[in-house]
């Protein structure tokens, strides 16, 4: 049987809370290490003979003063006694190594910068969430990957993580005398991290966490649910926020539309359950009244929820009527916003929705808004110069096209049409708004179609689409901002 990979440093926080800690060095190397120690409460002294601007500047920022001293082996071998730990960064490699000669000689733990044979100790990578925190290091695969890490990890944890973690040691003696240990007792402190004590906590409401903590510690088998209405975006995994990253993960159950890809339900915690409740045009798999149903269900067992939704849940995402059946339920939700379709197929068109001097407004509608027997009150925006975004479009497109030119939109406005936008199956078309009716006969088109309409939508970028129609349409040039 393979044995796992063994680490040859042990990784260890050590205490240095008022304790000295020694710095050498005059410029970029010694002003990282200070910003690095200066995360604790440790008392920071950085000796320096000719510091540099970036080093005054960041003690300037620490509010720390120098200490002007020559910089040799002796010299240091005084100024460090008393020292907890030392950090030889004066840019010469031969007196580092003699700052931790003397250290060591000392029984001090030294580090010399970039001399990993010269170190009693390695520098992690570091997530500081006060009293939470996380070091990261490589063992020799270089201090970029480690910082990389620690990028990711910091968008994972909630910023105020330091703060729950605070209030969780002001319940701790409480939970230790009131819950026997166990099942019990891990549940709470599973839910007091995860429901709605981190909820109020996040938002800033400290009492109201407090008040949650003491009702669960009082009956820690009642614990309410909560529900996070949360925008998946127009379907790239990376264009997920980190807000609904983070419920995702905290999430006991993942409810979901057909729009949003798998590859981001995966993104959710591993142990949630996953609900699909898609509609897509001819069959739906739930009914808006089911799946609110489900929702306060969920919620009246007690489970975080995330309902997932494409796009932005409060455009055409029927949100409006969740949140109604939450509040008659007296469950409480947040709303986490998404990146809108729209966007997206702009932002794959280089397209400016809006352009000075050419479009000063945005309407956002889908098809069946104009295939009834009147116009909608917003038509005479896009008839004045607003950009027209409309959603789910393709199936009513020659409706749209015959609607708008009769109201006066000319019929060689350009068109730009993108199926799956931001995701890497996309596809691009442009045309004009006689062209648009031949949207409807592409079958092939089975993700979800945005059509943007407007003068903006002339100073796109059409090179890596292709003409929507075919004939003498297909071969005209869409029409330029000047014309």
């Amino acid at each position: 049987m393979a044995h796992p990979a063994q680490l040859t440093t042990f990784p260890a926080f050590m205490r240095v809370d008022a304790k000295k800690v020694a710095i050498f060095g005059n410029g970029a190397e010694a002003a990282a290490k200070a910003r690095l120690v200066a995360n604790t409460s440790a008392r920071i002294e950085v000796y320096t003979d000719a510091p540099e601007a970036e080093l005054i500047e960041s003690l300037d920022r620490l509010d720390i003063k120098p200490i002007l001293s020559e910089l040799d082996a002796d010299r240091a071998s005084e100024l460090m006694d008393g020292a907890t730990l030392v950090f030889a960064a004066t840019g010469d490699d031969a007196l580092d190594r003699q700052i931790v000669a003397r250290a060591r000689a000392l029984r001090i733990p030294a580090n010399a910068v970039d001399q990993p044979e010269f170190c009693d100790f390695l520098t992690p990578a570091l997530v500081n969430r006060a009293p939470v925190a996380i070091a990261i290091g490589t063992e020799g695969a270089g201090p970029v990957l480690a910082q990389m890490i620690r990028a990711r990890v910091d968008q994972m944890l909630s910023p105020s993580l330091g703060r729950l973690a605070r209030l969780g040691s002001d319940y701790r003696i409480a939970v230790d005398k009131l819950l026997p240990r166990g099942v019990i007792r891990r549940r709470f402190w599973r839910r007091f991290f995860e429901a709605d004590v981190a909820t109020h906590v996040e938002q800033g409401e400290m009492s109201l966490a407090r008040r949650a903590a003491t009702r669960m510690l009082r009956n820690p088998e009642q614990v309410r649910g909560y529900v996070w209405l949360v925008g998946a975006g127009p379907g790239a995994e990376d264009l997920l926020t980190l807000r609904a990253q983070r419920a995702m993960m905290e999430a006991d159950a993942i409810v979901y539309d057909a729009l949003v890809p798998e590859a981001i339900v995966a993104l959710g915690r591993r142990d949630a359950e996953r609900f699909a409740v898609g509609k897509r045009k001819g069959c739906h798999s739930k009914s808006q009244s089911d799946i609110n149903e489900l929702l306060v269900r969920l919620a009246n067992e007690g489970k975080r929820i995330v309902r997932l939704k494409s796009g932005d849940p409060l455009i055409f995402g029927r949100a409006g009527e969740e949140m109604a059946a939450l509040r008659d339920a007296e469950i409480s939700f947040e709303i986490v916003p998404g990146i809108t379709s729209a966007f997206a197929a702009a932002a794959d068109f280089e397209l400016p929705l809006t352009l000075r001097g050419v479009a000063s407004s945005l309407v956002f509608t889908t098809g069946h808004d104009l295939t009834g027997a009147s116009l909608p009150d917003w038509a005479r925006l896009a008839i004045s110069g607003a950009t027209l975004c409309v959603y789910m479009g393709r199936t009513v497109a020659a409706s749209v096209a015959s609607r708008l030119i009769e109201a006066g939109l000319a019929a060689d406005m350009t068109v730009a049409i993108v199926e799956n936008a931001s995701r890497g199956d996309r596809r691009l078309f442009h045309g004009t708004l006689a062209d648009l009716p031949a949207l409807e006969a592409r079958s092939e088109l089975t993700g979800p179609v945005m059509v943007v309409i407007g003068d903006a939508v002339a100073g796109a970028d059409f090179s890596n689409s292709t003409p929507i129609a075919a004939g003498r349409h297909s071969e005209r040039a869409p029409r330029t901002q000047a014309a």
